[in-house]
This record gives structure tokens, C-alpha cells and sequence, in this order.
């Protein structure tokens, strides 16, 4: 029998984010985590649905603000468009200050 990787799928991680968060170690959890390029990129994603939820720029004036390539603000519009309007505003309220 081969041995088997601990955390297997998307819940176990947002387990132990969670149970990190919980013992206030979250930011230690997800610096060492992530590379510093993932952690910039998380950040621009953030800032896409930001932006894409107020709805005050075209899709390329989010592109040129974030230094993202259009494709980029292309999968947060989908990731968007196939979400519910509960989910949308539950988004909206999280990110949107």
C-alpha cells in the first residue's frame, strides 16, 4: 500500500485555513503557503471582483489599473457570471468597504 497525501481535496485546506484563522496563525499559514508572486496574484484577484462588482470600468480599465492581462479579468467576470445573486452579494459585502 503507497502512502497517501494528507489533504487530499479543497475542504480539508479551507479546514485548516480556518482552524488556523481560528488560533489567530493564519497569516503565518498562508505566507508559508504561498510564494510571493501567489500572494500579489490573490491580491490582484481580490481587487478584480472589487472592481467587477461596483461595475464603474470596462473590463480593460481594471486590465491597465491592476497590471493584469485581460484574460485575467476575463475568468473573474465568468467566475462571476456563474455565481447567484445570493452569492454575488455575500461577496459584495465581504471585499466591497
Amino acid at each position: 500500500m503507497s502512502p497517501q497525501p494528507k489533504y487530499t481535496d479543497w475542504q480539508q485546506l479551507l479546514e485548516l485555513v480556518k482552524q488556523a484563522a481560528d488560533n489567530d496563525q493564519h497569516e503565518m499559514l498562508l505566507t508559508m503557503l504561498m510564494t510571493s508572486d501567489e500572494r500579489e496574484a490573490l491580491v490582484a484577484r481580490v481587487n478584480i471582483f472589487c472592481e467587477l462588482l461596483e461595475g464603474e470600468m470596462s473590463q480593460r480599465q481594471v486590465s491597465q489599473m491592476l497590471g493584469v492581462g485581460i484574460a485575467t479579468i476575463t475568468r473573474g467576470s465568468n467566475e462571476l457570471k456563474s455565481r447567484s445573486e445570493q452569492d454575488k452579494q455575500i461577496l459584495s459585502k465581504l471585499i466591497l468597504k
